[in-house]
């Protein structure tokens, strides 16, 4: 048999159920996943390392956190030490809500996390191919000025801006956008533009978000979701420079932007 980790919608007929319950509920299917994934049954010699001990992750995430097939539990692997570590922390201390993530990690000191965050950030390897478009040429070209030039009516900046010119990311904090299915894109950045999910104050993206209206943040998605990764995915060592223009907004997450736009 093997294993399917729930996807949220699981959670739907559940909405009642909340506290201790609900993360009893959140506890058992993720260890009902991981006991039902494939070879779990099989012996294995125990080996007292951050791989060993991260394989419960990566039943969602995929082999080495590569990332789902279903197209919603995102890559993990590669992405920057500081980013992993404040979206593990958000999970722990309720900005993000997934039962089975704050029921993995709510136990775990902030010391056990970076050691989990670390781990993924130093894999690396190949992305898949991008999704082909699926939205007319006008909205891939809506999201690609988006991306690359904001919307400075709206105090929208470029995603590039911080996301870097290749948007593979900036170290420590700062994630790539690349290499990732709309369908999570749009999850995400829409939970954050309607306050379901949440970063350490103040919360840049989900500020810039509301500004943003929802036809243009399908055709970033859209565009994002498309693009192929550059020959070096990795993410930059350094901050990326800001674009031109008044559009500042401090970012409580990405600390070392120095109140540039996110």
């Amino acid at each position: 048999m093997q294993a399917a980790c729930p996807h949220p919608a699981v959670y739907a007929g559940a909405v009642r159920v909340t506290g201790a319950r609900y993360r009893f509920l959140a506890g058992a299917l993720g260890l009902a996943c991981a006991l039902l994934a494939p070879g779990a049954r099989a012996a294995r010699p125990f080996e007292d390392s951050m791989a060993q001990r991260t394989l419960p992750c990566t039943v969602c995430h995929g082999p080495q956190g590569r990332a789902a097939a279903d197209g919603y539990y995102p890559r993990i692997a590669g992405k920057p030490e500081g980013y992993l570590f404040n979206q593990l922390r958000n999970f722990r201390d309720g900005r993000r809500h997934y039962g089975l993530m704050a029921a993995m990690v709510d136990p775990l000191s902030d010391a056990y996390l970076q050691e989990i965050a670390r781990h993924f950030a130093g894999l690396e390897l190949p992305y898949p191919p991008p999704q082909p478009p699926q939205v007319p040429p006008a909205v891939l070209q809506r999201g690609a000025t988006l991306v690359r030039d904001g919307d400075p009516a709206r105090g929208v900046p470029a995603c590039m801006s911080c996301h870097g010119a290749a948007l593979t990311g900036a170290w420590p904090n700062v994630p790539g956008l690349l290499g990732l299915p709309r369908d999570y894109l749009n999850s995400q950045l829409g939970a954050w533009k309607t306050g379901e999910r949440r970063a350490q104050a103040p919360d840049c993206m989900a500020d810039l978000l509301r500004r943003l209206p929802d036809d243009d943040l399908a055709a970033v998605t859209a565009w994002l979701a498309a693009q192929p990764l550059p020959a070096d995915p990795r993410a930059v060592r350094q901050v990326p420079t800001r674009a031109a223009g008044p559009m500042t907004v401090a970012c409580g997450s990405a600390p070392e932007l120095g109140g540039r736009a996110p």
